[in-house]
């Protein structure tokens, strides 16, 4: 038996779009567990268009050269030996 049981709150966010992965499919309100939900969005729209806009943020973040630095010269000046470790 589980000491904390968790209420499920479907009226905060009931006027609120997903999209479900698990089922693709857009859904309102909090149908499905959060690790299976993209959003919330505004509208049913913007929710149909999730995977889409995922992609193109990602794609965004893949040409941005702040997240494309080597994670082993962050933050030490060009020519800086790291040192044995």
């Amino acid at each position: 038996m589980a000491l904390f049981k968790r209420k499920a709150d479907t009226t905060a966010d009931d006027d609120r779009w997903y999209y479900c992965l698990r089922h693709q499919t857009v859904e309102q309100g909090l149908q499905c567990p959060g690790k299976d939900r993209m959003g919330p969005y505004a509208t049913r729209e913007e929710a149909a268009q999730a995977l889409e806009t995922a992609r193109d943020r990602d794609e965004r973040w893949r040409e941005d050269p702040r997240w494309n630095d080597d994670p082993d010269r962050r933050g030490r000046p060009e020519g800086d030996d790291p040192g044995p470790w």
